[in-house]
């Protein structure tokens, strides 16, 4: 196996660690990409992956990935993310998320755990048994904190329509046709954020009859998974798993904005000049979801309370354009230009 430092995602991280405890069950990943603005940040992962390695890949490109998206979202956080690797039955036990608590406050604080794919906020409670660098928790009198879910439907929806607007010249989203891929915390939040802003919606998700019935309810239609990135649509929305746009998706695209949820939607750094010669305009992932950090950090650091943290959310826009802006400007692609901004903010611009 290629030792974590020679891959091309490792990016000089200033921590990498594996964390075994046979007896739980536990094998986990904890990935510290940037301190240089504050703890570094960023939740856990529960995944079964086909290879170690591809465990490894994820947790880096995770890990820079937040230092990026706290940075643009002008949080005092650096980057980091935990992947806990499940067996092929997700078995998931009280024994691994204690062991995996210890780990975590192992770090000292360097890193600071929080909700995603696979661990749910019960699972979060647990993890605070054993270490206090964790947020997410469930909010008090009006609070920030809790899943992070919603407040990044909330902000990728504030940005589908800052894209909309930029490629499409509507301002508003009345008969926008968005195709969003996966309808989980984040997706299945956007869709009911369009909806009732009276946008067409076609839905997806590897659970077909979890999308038929959001569909239903939404007044949109669902299709299958795999056809989900060949829908002819005003806007996708990749809200599932990364790596999804590559040199085989990218030429079958039909929409004309791609603004979603999902992290490191981008297979490659190239694939971002790929989808601009197809004339589509790319909202950069980490800087239109940033909504679920904002809430868990300004919990962490600050006690912010609710509007609070929706007024940091509402600025998502204002930091698109910024991208966009440059992007125009330069002619870079506008993942690039996001990327220079964000290496620019940790100190390494």
């Amino acid at each position: 196996m290629t030792a974590p430092w020679m891959l091309p995602d490792f990016d000089d991280h200033e921590g990498f660690h594996i964390f075994r405890d046979p007896k739980a069950g536990l094998t986990a990943i904890i990935a510290i990409h940037s301190t240089y603005l504050g703890p570094s940040g960023g939740g856990t992962r529960f995944w079964h992956y086909a290879a170690p390695e591809a465990a490894i890949t994820d947790a880096l490109r995770l890990s820079r990935g937040m230092s990026y998206k706290n940075a643009m979202a002008g949080l005092a956080m650096g980057g980091g993310k935990a992947v806990i690797l499940a067996d092929a039955d997700r078995t998931k036990s009280p024994e691994l998320i204690a062991a995996f608590a210890r780990a975590v406050d192992s770090l000292g604080g360097r890193y600071v755990t929080a909700q995603d794919v696979g661990i749910s906020a019960q699972d979060i409670l647990d993890i605070s048994k054993g270490t206090k660098f964790v947020s997410g928790l469930p909010p008090k009198d009006g609070g920030a904190g809790g899943d992070p879910g919603p407040s990044t439907a909330l902000g990728v929806f504030l940005g589908v329509k800052a894209a909309v607007k930029r490629a499409l010249g509507k301002d508003d989203m009345v008969g926008v046709h968005v195709a969003i891929q996966g309808v989980g915390s984040v997706g299945g939040g956007l869709a009911r954020h369009l909806a009732a802003s009276g946008a067409k919606l076609t839905l997806a998700d590897r659970d077909a009859a979890k999308a038929a019935a959001l569909a239903a309810e939404l007044g949109g239609t669902s299709v299958d998974a795999d056809a989900i990135l060949q829908v002819e649509a005003d806007v996708l929305s990749p809200c599932a798993l990364g790596a999804i746009l590559d040199s085989q998706t990218i030429p079958l695209l039909k929409a004309s904005v791609i603004a979603g949820g999902a992290n490191n939607q981008l297979a490659r750094p190239e694939h971002g000049d790929a989808v601009q010669a197809r004339g589509i305009l790319y909202a950069p992932d980490y800087v239109i979801n940033a909504g679920g950090i904002i809430n868990v950090a300004l919990e962490y650091l600050d006690g912010a309370d609710r509007a609070t943290v929706d007024a940091k959310i509402s600025g998502i826009p204002d930091r698109l354009n910024a991208v966009w802006d440059e992007s125009a400007a330069t002619g870079d692609n506008p993942a690039k230009v996001a990327d220079r901004m964000a290496q620019k903010l940790i100190g390494r611009g």
